[in-house]
This record gives structure tokens, sequence and C-alpha cells, in this order.
């Protein structure tokens, strides 16, 4: 067999790069031109200064991967890349048009109205985040009007927002000069001797993510006055080009107040006061009190319940993935015990239907999340019989063969509340043969969370993919990239199976405690480190590494009382092999 040399021959040295978008063509530009032309060239329907007027539902590019790597439109490409455009329908860049719309924000009611304080707290499920002022009076509906008349405009102007490399004490000067006691505090702990800093109309800021290149990209938003605050209503990714209808949302209201007395009384109110009081030598002290709290609130509840007596029966327990729900749950039943009741825990998850008649998701998959999986006949009538005092055979679902078999026969007292922990314990439809009367609902969730700064939000949902996380590695053998590959489905399920029936609880119960991020850090910043840099999960990895990395370790998980929450996912619980209501046959 002939074979022909290779040949190879000078070349001139390029001075442009070659860039294959995800259609899959090739496009040359000079070295060191930004992304953000290219998109302009490639895709300017999708860009909103060069968007056709015929074009103008078209999703905004907000960002790009540049051969994997999450990157601004100002990146500047000088070799040859493989690029995939972020856009407003992405989670990566939804988060950031709302941190450049915050951004906007605090820049247009600081020219109108200089001095007011502007804190960004909570978000609100129908797309918007809760803000207020926090030294001085709050804007009036009037003065909202103005703050967003003045944000079209600066929109209108596409004002850059330029990103700056700034030595640490010169930051620390201009935080100072401005009275940002809560980013003083925050680089206390800053390991690096510079910061990114954010400029737009002449004002610095600190955030911890990526911007937009311009004002002109932040096109959708209101604000609406609310309270002794605003909403400021951004777009969600379903629907990226429109704001949803606004929600009013009276028990979740209800748990933000209560979260930020609770702050105020732990005079913890970010992380970088978190920090401080870690490295002061507070921690034990800071844990006590936050678990008295949520030990304080269970028993609220349980009194709540006792209250209701001899009228409820059933206590339907829901909340999304990683929210405490069984821990709390076991809590909750022994301070009904110490209010002279009886719980007698049911698993819904005994009450699936066999798995051939069991729904199917889009992708034909088992749908063991839908209301469906349960068979809904079966369950009400034992929940009828059992509270009527009847004896009934229980089933108990083989996970093997995917068959119903039969379980306990049980026969309840009237002193006796059954206790059931599941998805879809607030939707009126899993137990519509139950008087509404004899049922209280309980939703537990991270509702709120510590927040870096005033500006800077961790999102309730991070808290939870990190709890997860850990559990996972702790008793699944599950590692960090297993974890955030089936988190997607996860979310979607919530989103159609829970999120909608919150506001039908009797009472929320927010499951944060206000010192677990420090615990958690050491814990599962080694799995996300394991996360190969080629894994399409690699930029959630380098995300979730970016804001742990502003929290002071805590490695002493000795600290956390064995019975606290936090334990379901740190392990370590003295609930976790505990039933209420049935003897614990290691002790008999």
């Amino acid at each position: 067999m002939t074979t022909h040399p290779i040949q190879i021959t000078p070349a001139q040295c390029r001075n442009t790069a070659h860039v294959q978008m995800l259609d899959g063509s090739y496009w040359s530009a000079p070295h060191g031109t930004p992304l953000e032309a290219y998109f302009k060239q490639v895709y300017p329907e999708m860009v909103p200064s060069v968007r056709p007027e015929e074009s103008p539902d078209k999703c905004t590019v907000i960002a790009a991967l540049v051969d994997g790597t999450l990157r601004e439109l100002t990146y500047p490409i000088n070799r040859d890349a493989l690029v995939r455009p972020v856009l407003l329908s992405d989670s990566d860049g939804l988060r950031i048009y709302r941190r450049s719309l915050s951004f906007l924000l605090i820049v247009a009611a600081e020219e109108l109205f200089p001095g007011r304080k502007i804190t960004i707290d909570h978000s609100l499920p129908f797309g918007g985040v809760y803000c207020a002022v926090i030294n001085g009076k709050p804007f009036t509906a009037a003065e909202l009007a103005q703050i967003r008349d003045h944000m079209h405009q600066i929109v209108a102007e596409d004002a850059p927002i330029v990103r700056r490399i700034t030595p640490l004490d010169t930051a620390l000067a201009i935080f100072r000069e401005r009275g940002d006691d809560d980013k003083v505090r925050l680089m206390e702990s800053r390991k690096k001797d510079y910061l990114v800093l954010y400029e737009l109309h002449g004002m610095q800021e600190y955030f911890y993510g990526y911007m937009t290149p311009s004002t002109g990209y932040l096109t959708t938003f209101d604000l609406t006055h609310d309270d002794e605050g605003f909403i400021l209503h951004y777009p969600q990714r379903s629907e990226p080009n429109t704001l949803l209808p606004i929600i009013v949302l009276p028990k979740l209201r209800s748990v933000f107040l209560e979260s930020s007395k609770w702050m105020r009384l732990l005079g913890i109110p970010d992380v970088g006061a978190l920090n401080h009081a870690i490295r002061d030598g507070h921690a034990r002290e800071l844990i006590l009190v936050a678990e008295a709290l949520h030990e304080g609130r269970f028993d609220d509840i349980a009194n709540a319940i006792s209250k209701r007596q001899p009228d409820v029966r059933l206590v339907l327990i829901a909340g999304p993935s990683s929210a405490g729900k069984t821990t709390s749950s076991k809590r909750l039943a022994i301070q009904l015990m110490a209010h002279g009741l009886k719980p007698y825990p049911i698993g819904l998850d005994n009450y699936f239907v066999d798995r051939d008649k069991t729904p199917l998701d889009e992708k034909g998959e088992l749908d063991y999340e839908h209301l469906h999986a349960v068979d809904l006949d079966m369950f009400n009538d034992h929940l009828v019989r059992l509270m009527a005092g009847k004896e009934v055979h229980l089933p108990r679902y083989n996970f093997l063969n995917g068959k119903r078999e039969e379980g306990d026969i049980v026969q309840l007292t009237p002193e006796h509340i059954i206790i059931v922990e599941g998805i879809h314990g607030l939707n009126p439809e899993l137990v519509r043969a139950v008087p509404p009367e004899s049922v209280f609902r309980l939703y537990i969730s991270c509702l709120t969370q510590l927040n870096i700064d005033r500006h800077n939000r961790v999102p309730t949902t991070d808290m939870r993919l990190l709890r997860r996380m850990v559990r996972d590695a702790a008793t699944r053998g599950y590692s960090g990239l297993q974890t955030l590959s089936r988190w997607r489905s996860v979310r979607e399920g919530e989103h159609r199976w829970i999120f909608p029936y919150q506001e039908n609880a009797d009472i929320m119960f927010n499951s944060s405690l206000v010192y677990e991020l420090a615990i958690l850090a050491p814990l599962v910043e080694p799995l996300l480190l394991q996360i190969d840099v080629e894994s399409p999960h690699h930029v959630e990895a380098k995300r979730l590494l970016a804001f742990l990395g502003w929290v002071e370790p805590l490695r002493n998980a000795a600290l956390v009382p064995d019975n606290s929450l936090l334990r379901e996912f740190i392990g370590g619980s003295i609930l976790r092999d505990y039933t209420p209501g049935k003897p614990n046959l290691e002790y008999v």
C-alpha cells in the first residue's frame, strides 16, 4: 500500500478568529472582536439594538457559551472558538437580565432620589423581586412612576454597562464613602486583591455575576407599589418577552415578614454578617437561637392544629424537593404529642397504582409525580374509614415489582391525627372525599435565604439544590454531576404539581436556617469541583462555587443539633429511623 507523506508548509500568522455558530456556520473577524458584534451580524433579529421591526418577539441573546464557558457579550474573541448563544429564555440568560435590571433600577433611583438605599430582597413566583428603601421613607406610587420612566430613558439611550477590574482597596474606598456597610463586611472575606465592578452612568457597583453589555437589552420590566416596598417586575423564561400578571400571595408575604423579623433578632442581615459572627466565635449561639426559632414555629403549628380539635383529623404536608419535609413532619408529630394528640403517619407512596397503570410523561416515561399515579379512590376511602374509627387494611407498594401488597391492619381512635407527606398535599383533588374542615395543610420550603448583600440575591432554589447535592452524595452515592443532571426535571415537576397550590396551605413553614450556608459550603464544594470542564453542567457548578466563595465555612458540624432539620441533609439525625406513634424496636 502506497502512502503519501503529509505535506507541512509554512503559513502566515492569522490576525482573525474563526467562530462556529449554533447553526454550523463559520464567521471570521479580527482578533479582539467582541461577541456582541458577531451576534449583531449573524443573528440581528435576536439583538435589541438591531432587531428588525417585523421580529419584536424574537428571544434576546443575553450572553454566550464560548467552548462551553459562559461569557459576557463584551468578551473579545482572540482565537477560533465554538459559540452558542445564551438566551433570555435560558436560566443563565434570565439571571444576567435580572442582575442588569437591578443595576438599572439602583442607578435610576439614585439619580432621582439620591441617598435613599434600596435593598433587593426576595423573589416572587410570577417573575419579580420585592424591593424596599431601608434608610428613609418608602417610595410613593408617583415616585416609582418617575423611576420607571427614568429607567426607560436610560434603556432608550442604550447606555453601556462597563466591566472594570478594580483594586480591592479602591473598591472598599468607594463602598465606605457611600456607606455600603454590607459590602464592606463582605469584603473582609475577599481572598483576592481585586474586585470586578460594573459602571453605569458613572455609578460603580459590585455584582457577583455577568451583565448585559448595555441597557438597551433591558426592555421588559415594570415597577409596582406594594405596601411598604415595591416590586421590580421582569419576564419569566417561559414568557421572555412579556410580564406575567402579578399574583397577590398573602401567606407567602407573611413568611417574608416573619423572616425579616428573625433576621433582625439574630442580627444577621447578609452573608457578610454571618461571616463576621463565625470569625468572632458566635457560631454556637447563632445556631442555638436559629434552632430555637424553628422549634417555636413547630409549636405554633401544633398549637394551631390543637385549637381545631376535634375537627382536624388529617394533616397534609407538601413542599418541593429538599425542603426538609421528612424531618419537619416528625418534629411536628412530636409537638402534637406534647399537645396530647396521637399522630399516625401514612405513606402516600404506598397508594401508587400498579406500574402498568402509571401515567406517562411527555417523553413516554413513567411519571410517578403525576397526581393520578396515586390510587385516589382507595386513598380517600381509607382516610374516611380511618377517621370514622373503622378497621382498614393499609397497602404497601413494592417498588421492585411495581405492585401493591397488603400492609398493616389499622384502627385509629378519635385522638389520632393522620399525617400524610407528599408533593400533592395542597392539591384539593388529593382528598376530595374528606370534609374540608377535617384537613389541615402545611407547606414547607426554603422560602427565604440569606443574601450576599443588599443587591446580590441568593435564590432559594440554589439552597435546596445544595441541600440535595450533599444528601445525595451522603445517602445515595450520587456525584454532584448526577444531582445537577436530574435537577431540571425535578424543578419541572415542582412547577406543575406543587407551586400552583402553595397558597392553599393553612400555614407555610420556612425551613431555611440562617447559618446553613456555612455548614453546607465545605461539604458541597468538593462535589462541585469534581464536575469536569467538558460537562454541560460545568457552567452551573462554576456559578454555585462563585457565590459559595463568599461564605466563611463552618467545618464543625457537631455544632448542629441532632434533631435539626439540616441533619436530614448532612446526616446524623436522631429522627432518621424514628416513626411517630410507633415503637422504636431498638429499645423494645
